[in-house]
């Protein structure tokens, strides 16, 4: 590579991302456009940036995506939520808890953005009819559904794309090498920051609403939401699709086959299934399932995959590596709390998939320097996924649940409010996520 060639990929890299986190074009646009400027300029043919995409992922992704939009159509978010409204005995505070917990449960296998877009619509309905502030309920189904997506292999890009780079398998996220890893973590986690939020943020606030009388049955809370399942036969087929398709998944190392066919193989069947049987269920047209992928999003991945291949060309991640594989086989505690406490400011400004995508090709070559990678991995992920909550460029499923607060109350959210729920929520999960890599991943492994 000549030196101009080196500069031009660096500044095309540099721009793109810039473009990416300032939002002056559509992200997937501006991911795209990078890919064909370093095509073009020479610093990859189109048969490399077409190999640099992990269509694995993708594939995965894709499927995933199908899979919940099918899911999101059964009746069953809307079960979920009346069941919220009952537990809750009409208490704003703890509605908001439980709707969040869901929220968080359900993007350990569908897409954050997904799971928005399935629970807002639901919760809408019980939050008027319970006279509650919206934006702090819907933000903080953003807040969760975008919190527990990196919990599993299935529920967001970031360990996909760790799967990706390190080989990972679904069993690992919740045990590897002797010990939890990122389920239980962010389990733990994500359970003791509710808790938190209802301390400092909701028990004494607004969102207290009315309670039921002791002794008054759950059930005489009226919910202003249909509970019923239209299609239970329907609902069966999905879930039952659903689940085996995640079972399968698990056991990847068993059945010998890459995860996104799996994945493929579980989403056509469950298509095949749902349209052999179209005169017997109440379902929508795949049509509509395909409408509602978000095209967006795949096409910025894609990119993302294939921008971060052209500038590994540069060799810089690899200087990068080199540079600081003394000062984490000197010292790994330190390097790994300046990982993480660097993570968490800049993923709130910055695209985190893009972000953790870049450093994880870094960490891998570190660990080829003899550095200790899996917790540095760790906490990379935890702090890119945790971190992004901060603000709306850290992560995509934050703008849409602000997009729907702010088109269901007519009104521009200041950045004021939402701010005083976004710091809290990830500060606190941030500072318990730090302790837990901190005592299981870091300590043990540092010499």
């Amino acid at each position: 590579m000549t030196d101009f060639t080196f500069w031009m990929t660096v500044i095309i890299f540099s721009a793109t991302i810039l473009a990416v986190v300032v939002g002056v074009i559509d992200s997937s646009v501006a991911a795209v456009l990078g890919v064909l400027a370093m095509v073009w300029l020479g610093t990859m043919s189109e048969s490399e940036a077409f190999n640099a995409v992990d269509w694995n992922v993708m594939a995965i992704l894709v499927s995933v995506w199908i899979i919940a939009g099918y899911l999101g159509k059964t009746g069953i978010p809307e079960w979920l939520s009346v069941k919220a409204l009952l537990v809750s005995r009409g208490n704003g505070a703890l509605l908001v808890m439980i709707l969040s917990m869901l929220s968080g449960i359900i993007s350990l296998v569908v897409d954050n953005v997904v799971v928005i877009l399935m629970m807002a619509p639901v919760a809408i309905p019980i939050v008027r009819h319970l006279n509650l502030p919206l934006a702090p309920v819907i933000l903080m189904i953003g807040f969760s559904s975008n919190f527990m997506g990196t919990a599993l292999l299935l529920g967001d890009l970031p360990p996909q794309m760790l799967h990706s780079v390190s080989g990972i398998e679904f069993m690992e996220f919740i045990w590897q090498d002797g010990r939890p890893s990122s389920f239980p973590v962010l389990m733990l986690t994500f359970v003791l920051t509710l808790f938190i939020m209802y301390l400092v943020g909701f028990r004494q606030s607004t969102l207290g609403g009315s309670s039921s009388a002791p002794g008054e049955a759950a059930e005489s809370v009226e919910s202003p939401v249909d509970a019923a399942i239209p299609d239970k036969l329907f609902a069966a087929i999905v879930v039952t699709g659903f689940f085996a398709t995640i079972i399968a998944m698990a056991l990847r190392e068993y059945l010998g086959f890459q995860l996104g066919f799996i994945a493929l193989t579980g989403a056509m069947g469950l298509i095949l299934v749902v349209e052999g049987m179209g005169h017997r269920l109440r379902k929508p047209e795949f049509e509509e399932i395909l409408q509602e992928l978000d095209w967006r999003a795949i096409f910025f991945y894609i990119g993302l995959f294939a921008l971060v291949g052209g500038f590994e060309k540069t060799h810089l991640l690899q200087q990068l590596a080199d540079f600081l594989a003394p000062l984490f086989q000197e010292n790994l505690i330190a390097g790994a709390s300046l990982l993480y406490w660097v993570t968490v400011p800049i993923v709130g400004i910055v695209e985190h998939d893009a972000y953790i995508l870049t450093f994880l090709y870094m960490i891998r070559d570190l660990g080829e320097q003899g550095v200790e990678a899996w917790p540095l991995y760790w906490m990379l992920v935890w702090s890119g996924t945790l971190g992004s909550n901060l603000t709306i460029a850290g992560a995509p499923a934050l703008y849409v649940a602000l997009n729907i607060v702010e088109r269901e109350e007519k009104r521009k959210v200041p950045i004021k409010e939402f701010l005083k729920w976004s710091v809290t929520f990830t500060l606190a999960a941030s500072v318990i996520c730090f302790v837990f890599g901190m005592l299981l991943w870091v300590v043990p492994f540092a010499h």
